[in-house]
């Protein structure tokens, strides 16, 4: 592994089982103590793969669908819904310039790349905006498609936090996280041109997803520190 043998693919365990003469149970051993480490990344019935090796990126500074990014990495994406419904939270309509029990359009999916969770995702858009997708199946659509085709909406803008996070263990059976890898949350704030209207926060695998930003000599970019790490493209 050190070595970089495995980065094409990982083998199966017959295929290591005849590569290196063994016993299925001892590559099942070596198997179970790698996952653990968080070097290897296994889930029942999947192949295995190395978990050092991060397969989305998403650019900073760029608006963009985490449906889009999957498929376009060569992956399958897919979604399990787990909540569409109206719902109402002072907290967040108040982050949408909206008055105290507003109805929001709620939805919340764990998103899969290839079958294997990616991202627990939980999405608000105020109810006179998003009411014409309460019926929609998530499933295999991305959520700002089925916005601009059947409501004419599409996001002009936002801010982004990144930030590090201990997820629940609730998240961390939806995420089917070994022991030692990392996530973070993606809190986003999106806007009609100045209007917001969407508040989004996503727990993302640290192992499968990164972000990547671009600078120049001219431009750059800056990083805005406050009680916590924000990052904004400028």
């Amino acid at each position: 592994m050190e070595a970089g043998a495995f980065v094409a693919a990982f083998p199966s365990e017959l295929a290591l089982v005849e590569e290196y003469g063994v016993s299925r149970n001892t590559v099942r051993d070596a198997l179970r103590s790698l996952r653990a480490d968080g070097l290897v990344v296994a889930g029942r019935g999947r192949r295995p793969r190395l978990g050092a090796q991060v397969e989305i990126e998403q650019p900073l500074g760029a608006l963009y669908s985490l449906y889009s990014s999957v498929e376009s990495a060569g992956h399958v994406p897919r979604s399990v819904v787990r909540a569409l419904e109206r719902r109402c939270d002072d907290a967040v309509a108040a982050r949408l310039a909206l008055p105290q029990n507003a109805p929001l359009v709620y939805l919340e999916r764990l998103r899969l790349a290839d079958g294997e969770p990616l991202a627990i995702d939980r999405a608000w858009f105020p109810d006179a905006i998003a009411a014409p997708l309460l019926d929609v199946d998530f499933t295999e659509v991305g959520f700002y498609d089925e916005l601009a085709t059947r409501v004419a909406v599409r996001l002009t803008g936002g801010r982004e936090r990144i930030r590090s996070v201990v997820p629940s263990r609730a998240e961390q059976a939806l995420l089917e996280l070994p022991k030692g890898v990392a996530a973070f949350v993606i809190d986003r704030l999106g806007y009609v041109e100045h209007r917001p209207v969407e508040w989004r926060t996503t727990v993302v695998r640290g192992d499968r997803f990164s972000v990547v930003a671009e600078f120049s000599g001219t431009s750059g970019y800056r990083i805005e520190v406050s009680t916590q790490m924000a990052i904004r493209p400028g």
